[in-house]
């Protein structure tokens, strides 16, 4: 119920400790962060600068030409001046504002390149056991939405709540400064609207939540029902699968809606209250005006500010929902990133130069359950001993459920043993490098996986040389009968998981990739029956095959022949040709189920001598 519920979790509004762990991925990009904040010390006073420029000029150049003490010349003069001025202070706001926001957005996109790239390298270190657990779309979820969460706060959030508080600290200052009881008029609908902000960041929390489970919801869903999109076809569950997914589909829609809702009573209100601190700016600073005790540029100055002190106060209210969403959603990838890979090589491992291949299961119990002490039922394997000589064949054969294929696992550590030893070469498999053991050993799937990429790419699989292997395994591949739609050449597109082709009976092509040391995961110290087809195939490929000649081709074609020539007649029965009858007293004929030995195989039987 804990990994079910895990969307839902709010968290906290502020974690400091999260917020240290998530300062660490901004530690690289440290001097950019520190020049977008010494942009704040440039924009706030751009920012309060056109309400000051409007008033003062009201004051000096409007106001005396009205009254006459000023020439009109005089006044045209002062205010194209002042325009200028005004026009150099907009361009100066908006180039310091875009090399912080450009700043700011560059560390953000870095910061969640850094975070991904280390929750998909902690994701490749993780044991088989914790994806046990964990279904995919929430893994996804993981690296896509709870990352997006957190480039918000980086991008648009820190430097911006930032720069918000102190241009409302400032701005109120300078309010105080200039004219006391105006600027308490205009902070008069500050308490109405903190509790419209408080009410709506209610609201906007739960709406987030909502989103959040309902996108987390949707992406499991649709993993599990594209990956098995075969067996919801086989079974005729369409119907029921659209109406699943419309359930979910609705819950992310109205959980949407509801913070569309939101944010559309949210905003109008703020806007009403802060209309009406200008109305009462206007009534009471009206009647100072009219008095003579005020003046109409200092009037002017304070509805430009008023109209400027509410909107930091709207963002205030949304960046603290990003904030409280990115610390879930912090939360939750630490969570990931702490989950601690138990399945890893140790300190002094040990390195196999010339492994022989003696494989040994000595008294191995294991269960799937990851607890100290599991129960009866819960053990997969009880108390399995049995040993594989160098060279030697072994075929495990059992029902659904055996443990043939947790025997496999647990020869490449995909899950460590509960109790018990796996050994190889006498040398227990925890103490050898978990890279080295695993490249030992070469698997041939039930079920075949191919990347997307070439048939070249699926061969290397990340190996940095091009191997003459490769090739031959490429050569082979084409030439299968098993592969029948691959294209002859080795740089042809394959699509995800080669659904385009026809996959047969050999291993997919990165199952022959170099120095495979077995097949079936079991190691060999001499070339398996396996790998001499293989080879024979490639030997008898490069064989010189003369060419058919082509017969001289006549200048005028024959005619066609008709089609009842070559087809069968359709009103006419058609019977099967009669089948040659066995003599009475000769043996039958042996049924070949199986494919015939490979040629060195049936050398080999032929030279041994035959046993009675």
């Amino acid at each position: 119920m804990r990994n079910v519920h895990e969307e839902e979790a709010l968290g906290k509004a502020y974690d400091a400790r999260l917020m240290r762990r998530l300062m660490e991925y901004m530690r690289p990009y440290k001097w950019r962060v520190i020049l977008a904040l010494s942009l704040v010390a440039i924009v706030t006073p751009l920012e309060l600068s056109p309400p000051i420029i409007f008033g003062w000029t009201i004051d000096h150049y409007f106001s005396p030409a009205l009254k006459g003490s000023l020439p009109e010349s005089a006044a045209w003069r002062g205010v194209i001046f002042v325009s200028i001025g005004y026009l150099l202070v907009l361009i100066f706001d908006f180039l310091a504002q875009y090399v912080q926001i450009r700043i700011m957005q560059r560390v953000g996109q870095q910061t969640m390149y850094d975070m991904r790239t280390g929750i998909f390298a902690h994701l490749q270190r993780l044991p088989m056991s914790y994806f046990d657990r964990n279904p995919v779309g929430r893994l996804v979820t993981r690296v896509t939405t709870d990352v997006d969460a957190l480039n918000d706060l980086f991008a648009a959030g820190v430097v911006t709540m930032i720069n918000d508080f102190f241009l409302l600290a400032v701005m109120a200052a300078v309010l105080f400064k200039i004219d006391w009881r105006l600027a308490l008029d205009t902070l008069s609908v500050l308490p109405c609207i903190l509790i419209v902000t408080y009410v709506f960041r209610h609201y906007v929390r739960d709406a987030n939540r909502h989103i959040r489970t309902a996108i987390a919801r949707i992406n499991s869903f649709l993993q599990e029902y594209i990956s098995g999109m075969s067996i919801v076809q086989i079974f005729n569950r369409e119907v029921k699968a659209r109406a699943e997914f419309a359930k979910r589909n609705k819950e992310n829609m109205v959980a949407w809606r509801s913070a569309i809702l939101s944010y559309a009573l949210f905003y109008p209100a703020v806007e009403i209250l802060s209309v009406a601190a200008i109305a009462l700016i206007y009534w009471a600073g009206g009647n100072r005006v009219l008095a003579g005790t005020l003046s109409l540029g200092v009037l002017t100055m304070f509805t430009m500010f008023a109209t400027r002190f509410f909107r930091p106060i709207q963002d205030l209210s949304e960046k603290f929902n990003i904030l409280q969403s990115a610390m879930a959603a912090s939360e939750r990838i630490f969570k990931l990133l702490d989950e601690p890979a138990t399945v890893c090589s140790p300190t002094d491992a040990i390195g196999l130069a010339n492994p022989r291949g003696e494989i040994e299961f000595r008294n191995v119990w294991f269960s799937y359950r990851p607890i100290p002490n599991p129960g009866e039922d819960d053990w997969v394997l009880r108390d399995v001993s049995f040993r594989i000589e160098p060279g030697q064949t072994l075929a495990i054969v059992g029902h659904t459920g055996a443990g043939k294929t947790t025997l496999i696992s647990l020869l490449l550590r995909f899950y460590d043993v509960q109790r018990g030893q796996i050994l190889l070469d006498g040398i227990d498999i925890r103490k050898i490098n978990l890279q080295d053991l695993r490249r030992l050993f070469g698997i041939v799937l039930q079920d075949p996986f191919l990347f997307t990429g070439t048939i070249e790419s699926n061969v290397r699989l990340g190996t940095p040389r091009h191997r003459p292997f490769h090739r031959r395994a490429i050569h082979l591949r084409n030439r299968s009968r098993g592969f029948y739609r691959v294209p002859p050449r080795r740089r042809r597109r394959l699509h995800q998981r080669a659904r385009l082709h026809a996959l047969g009976r050999p291993a997919p092509a990165h199952q022959l990739r170099s120095r495979p040391r077995a097949q079936s995961a079991l190691p060999y110290t001499r070339r398996s029956h396996l790998q001499r087809r293989y080879q024979d195939r490639a030997a008898n490929s490069r064989r010189p095959r003369p060419s058919p000649q082509r017969p001289h081709r006549a200048r005028h074609r024959p005619p066609p022949k008709h089609n009842s020539a070559c087809r069968p007649h359709p009103r006419l029965p058609q019977r099967p040709p009669p089948r040659a009858r066995r003599a009475p007293g000769a043996p039958r004929p042996a049924r070949h189920l199986l494919p015939p030995l490979p040629a060195p195989i049936q050398r080999a039987r032929a030279a041994s001598p035959q046993r009675r």
